[in-house]
């Protein structure tokens, strides 16, 4: 039978503590006793957990031998801020199929309110991929940025291959654009990429321009026009499907 995972929130070299939610979750409705083993992520790596104590708030464990640990894949996720349900849709799937990071930004066409609502969400966006995470069997904990502004977030990761679903874009796909040699980058094993994902609406032709100044390569998913939240996992599950 394949133990439950959990995620750590604090940890040393021979323990590590569950605390609040999680520690109530796992005593009052999963019934928890000492003795019980369970996977623990611990920063980077995933140990052999057993229960030593028990309280309401606190769930400590003793941690046995390592176990093995699959990395997450290379992708840098840009998600466009757009309608709260369905980014954290988009999250919580993204986080499934392995992305290291999410960096919601706010665009020209996201939705006034929104924008001014995101910093506050951010952390509820960070439990979301947490929980993920842990149902997922992942080894690690995925990065969710705050949110910032595109401008403030094209230019990173220059080495990166860096791919921007536009629907302005008919003729290269992206999985095309993953086979394209590029002398930034290596092969499938050593890539790093980097992904935006529009709001409703898509990117504006000025946010266009300014990703082309930064040297990302527009690429399509197809003839048809996906919803975000769509096309975010659409594309994120082609590329995992080309890294592995």
């Amino acid at each position: 039978m394949t133990r439950r995972r959990w995620i750590a929130d604090s940890w040393n070299d021979t323990t590590a503590r569950l605390t609040g939610a999680q520690a109530a979750h796992l005593a009052r409705v999963l019934r928890a006793q000492t003795g019980m083993q369970f996977d623990i992520v611990a920063g980077d790596r995933v140990r052999r957990g057993e229960i030593v104590e028990i309280t309401d708030l606190i769930i400590e464990f003793a941690l046995g031998e390592e176990l093995d640990a699959d990395p997450a894949l290379p992708v840098t996720l840009l998600l466009a801020v757009f309608k709260f349900d369905r980014l954290e849709w988009a999250i919580e799937k993204a986080t499934e199929l392995g992305v290291e990071r999410i960096v919601p930004v706010i665009a020209r066409r996201t939705e006034k309110h929104l924008a001014q609502a995101a910093a506050a969400r951010a952390e509820r966006w960070r439990r979301i991929a947490r929980e993920a995470a842990q149902q997922s069997r992942r080894s690690d904990t995925v990065e969710i940025s705050d949110p910032v502004q595109l401008k403030n977030a094209i230019g990173e990761e220059p080495e990166a291959l860096r791919l921007l679903l536009a629907e302005s874009e008919r003729t290269k796909m992206l999985r095309d654009a993953l086979k394209t040699p590029n002398e930034n980058v290596g092969d499938s094993g050593s890539r790093r990429i980097r992904l935006a994902v529009g709001p409703e609406g898509g990117w504006t032709p000025e946010e266009e321009t300014l990703f082309a100044v930064e040297g990302w390569t527009p690429v399509s998913l197809g003839p048809r026009i996906l919803r975000a939240e769509t096309a975010a996992i659409a594309a994120v599950s082609i590329v995992s499907a080309w890294l592995e």
